[in-house]
């Protein structure tokens, strides 16, 4: 789910061109933390701050110096995340949005996009 966002981000930067089609940074929650994910992330060229599952760093301590180095993680990036969630629980309140009543994509889209806007304009 994560790659067909991505691909979908189209921010406008207010001067003459395209739009900007990648994000400065990822900030991701544990869900994310496959490497396959960092490494399609990496290619792309987008930085990331994606903390470590539990499990991926008791497997890299039981191999040891073979185990390899731990991918970097930003704390400081790493808290703004905080932001993001809070604008989804903003959105959650529309009970519309919670339950997602709608099945057509489209129309979920444009209830998020007024949602949004009504957030937007208190």
């Amino acid at each position: 789910m994560l790659f067909p966002v991505l691909e979908a981000i189209a921010v406008a930067t207010g001067k003459p061109g395209w739009p900007r089609r990648r994000p400065d940074l990822l900030l991701a929650d544990k869900g994310y933390a496959h490497d396959s994910t960092r490494r399609r992330l990496r290619r792309r060229g987008i930085k990331h701050v994606i903390p470590e599952r539990a499990d991926t760093i008791g497997r890299r301590v039981q191999k040891g110096s073979r185990g390899g180095r731990p991918p970097g993680f930003d704390r400081q990036a790493h808290k703004q995340r905080n932001v993001v969630e809070r604008c989804f629980n903003r959105l959650k309140q529309w009970r519309d949005l919670a339950t997602r009543y709608t099945k057509r994509a489209s129309i979920y889209q444009a209830s998020l996009t007024i949602a949004a806007i009504m957030i937007w304009l208190r």
